[in-house]
């Protein structure tokens, strides 16, 4: 892991805790971080240019706040003209984690989450990690494992994560056996959760995991465990997914409702 974090700001208290969680992704990664601005050109008369200056000192002031978490961090900044979700779509070709606020200012998140944080986790080509304005706790990561040849990329990044962070694992299973998605097959959950852990503990001896099956929902259940948790990794979509849809229903809720910061893995991780 690790070359490039891209946060994206848009002046509001979210996006700072956004700039320090990217931060400190960066500096655990020993990678560079790059603060991104985005903004669409109003419409407005030709006589009466927009003034970039309150752009550029919106992001340089948010890359010194970064500098100030990390010192030894790398820090660039672009004020980059476009809708917010493409052009971080666009940033996230190059970078191996892009971070956002949960909250905005109407330029990268106008409602609570809202279009831009759900829209980017479904089109990234990088992990997306969207962060709120509470401090996250000392906590588990907890891993959302579905079994799905999809998930294998959220649990790869859970434990390149954890091995960052010295942190432990909590791998979830939710299990609901009279609605198990058809082509399942008919192993128990606690085998499922084995195999789709299969071959990690080997490469990160270090990490501690603990298996957690569940009865229940799987979104009530992933909301449940995240309230002790520093950070909830969930595939961008799993099991019962419809193959048309690049985000599952699961991953939706967890952004919206999870009570701390959420990790969407869909591109590499």
């Amino acid at each position: 892991m690790g070359n490039l974090v891209v946060v994206g700001v848009d002046g509001s208290s979210s996006s700072l805790t956004a700039v320090e969680a990217a931060a400190g992704e960066a500096q655990r990664r020993r990678a560079e971080l790059r603060v991104v601005h985005a903004f669409s050109w109003p419409v407005r008369p030709m006589y009466a240019p927009l003034d970039p200056s309150p752009l550029n000192r919106l992001v340089h002031e948010a890359a010194q706040h970064a500098q100030s978490v990390a010192p030894e961090v790398e820090v660039t900044e672009a004020v980059v003209t476009g809708d917010a979700v493409a052009v971080l779509e666009a940033e996230s070709r190059a970078a191996d984690l892009v971070v956002v606020g949960s909250r905005g200012m109407g330029g990268f998140i106008g409602m609570l989450l809202g279009s831009t944080a759900v829209s980017l986790a479904a089109h990234a080509q990088c992990p997306v990690l969207v962060v709120r304005e509470e401090q996250a706790g000392a906590g588990p990561i907890v891993l959302g494992v579905d079994g799905s040849p999809v998930g294998e990329k959220a649990v790869d990044f859970a434990f390149a994560e954890a091995a960052l962070r010295g942190a432990e694992i909590v791998a979830v299973h939710a299990w609901l056996p009279d609605y198990a998605p058809l082509g399942t097959g008919p192993e128990s959950p606690e085998r499922l959760l084995a195999q789709a852990l299969a071959g990690r503990t080997e490469r990160y001896p270090d990490v501690r995991v603990r298996h957690d099956v569940v009865g229940g929902e799987t979104r009530e259940v992933l909301i449940a465990a995240s309230k002790t948790a520093q950070l909830l990794v969930v595939g961008a979509r799993g099991r019962g997914g419809f193959a048309g849809l690049l985000l599952g229903s699961v991953s939706q809720a967890l952004l919206q409702h999870a009570h701390c910061p959420v990790t969407v893995v869909r591109g590499r991780a």
